[in-house]
């Protein structure tokens, strides 16, 4: 089968409207259904009458075109599904601007918009194409992430392994308490996420611990130290004032 067409200067000269159309979609680096409607009208128009083109390529081409249609109908229908499941979640999308610039915008989708057969996500009043899509949060991800920041602020606080004293085990209890009543996955994410700030806890913890065995291992160290020199000087004195007496 062959095609005919005028052409000058290596140009067609009697360009239709549908064939303008099917260039700028070629110029868009895309073929659509319509532009692929329009090749199959162009190709029986100029098509060359000693050897037309037979019925059966005609059908297996409106086949081809029928299988197109429905697998863009369908890609439509399921871009629309996954944008209308986003809706109430946090994603992460990256925008490139005119000038080529990517910026992150994260936030919350509020709804989901149909314009001109494309699919937009309103965030924070704003609507970005889902095709800039690229992460999809989970909530308690970022409840968990929040967690793990305060954590590590509230270890950073906190004196190191060598300069812990008695004094700090308020402060201390205090972050284990409120590790011991975060949730499982919370305290997952911590150990995994904030490694380092855990290991800071369970070292002091420990060290905290021997302070205290050691401290009651010498009955109490400092303080039993004070009440031993006051019985001493009581002493002193006692015995200071009976021998004034028996002087006189």
């Amino acid at each position: 089968m062959s095609i005919v067409v005028p052409v000058k200067d290596g140009k067609i000269v009697d360009e239709t409207a549908s064939q303008t159309s099917l260039s700028e979609s070629k110029k868009a680096g895309s073929l659509d259904k319509e532009a692929f409607l329009q090749l199959l009208v162009a190709q029986m128009k100029y098509q060359d009458p000693l050897e037309p083109t037979s019925n059966t390529e005609y059908i297996s081409q409106l086949a081809t075109f029928s299988s197109l249609e429905e697998m863009q109908n369908l890609n439509a229908t399921m871009t629309t599904q996954q944008a209308t499941n986003l809706v109430g979640k946090t994603v992460i999308m990256n925008v490139t601007s005119k000038s080529g610039a990517t910026n992150v915008v994260q936030g919350k989708v509020d709804f989901v918009v149909k314009q001109n057969n494309k699919v937009y996500l309103s965030i924070d009043d704003n609507l970005y194409n889902i095709d800039d899509l690229d992460k999809v949060v989970d909530d308690e991800y970022l409840e968990a992430l929040g967690i793990a920041g305060e954590f590590e602020q509230a270890m950073n606080k906190l004196p190191s392994e060598k300069q812990l004293r008695l004094s700090d085990k308020d402060d201390l209890e205090r972050v284990r308490k409120a590790y011991n009543s975060l949730s499982t996955y919370q305290q997952e994410f911590i150990r995994k996420y904030s490694s380092k700030a855990f290991e800071k806890l369970q070292a002091l913890l420990a060290r905290m611990k021997a302070m205290e065995e050691e401290s009651a291992a010498n009955g109490g160290g400092s303080t039993g130290e004070t009440e031993g020199t006051d019985k001493t000087e009581g002493t002193d004195k006692t015995e200071g004032t009976e021998g004034t007496s028996k002087d006189k």
